[in-house]
């Protein structure tokens, strides 16, 4: 899985849009105040309530362009609404997404920061 989500992540990269986000410090801070175990569980409290639903409430709308680590890493990583997930990552629109999507999901955001936190993906994701 590693593979596939560190070839995604280097073909966002080559989008003019995806490519511009990048955590602040005042987001890098609150990643080391709160540790990654916290914010793996915000990321999947925010798809799980954001965009997991079959048609979730405004979509295409739905996730805020800042305000938390979170919300940076679904755009960087286009799992920010069903729209960007059906065109990046071929996951369709009109159905709730299943348990190994939201993994895979959360896996990709949570592997978009900890590169841009300079560190390497562990095994919490795996146990959720």
């Amino acid at each position: 899985m590693d593979d596939k989500i560190n070839n995604i992540i280097k073909s966002l990269r080559r989008s003019s849009f995806r490519s511009k986000f990048e955590l602040t410090d005042r987001d890098r801070q609150y990643i080391e105040e709160k540790g990654m175990e916290t914010i793996t569980q915000h990321a999947f409290d925010f798809i799980h309530l954001r965009v997991a639903p079959e048609f979730p409430k405004n979509d295409g709308k739905q996730t805020p362009m800042r305000g938390h680590p979170v919300f940076i890493a679904q755009h960087a990583t286009a799992t920010c609404c069903r729209g960007c997930l059906q065109k990046w990552h071929r996951i369709q629109k009109g159905r709730g997404l299943s348990d190994n999507e939201v993994k895979f999901i959360v896996n990709l955001i949570m592997k978009w920061i900890e590169k841009q936190m300079g560190g390497g993906i562990d095994e919490r994701i795996k146990k959720q």
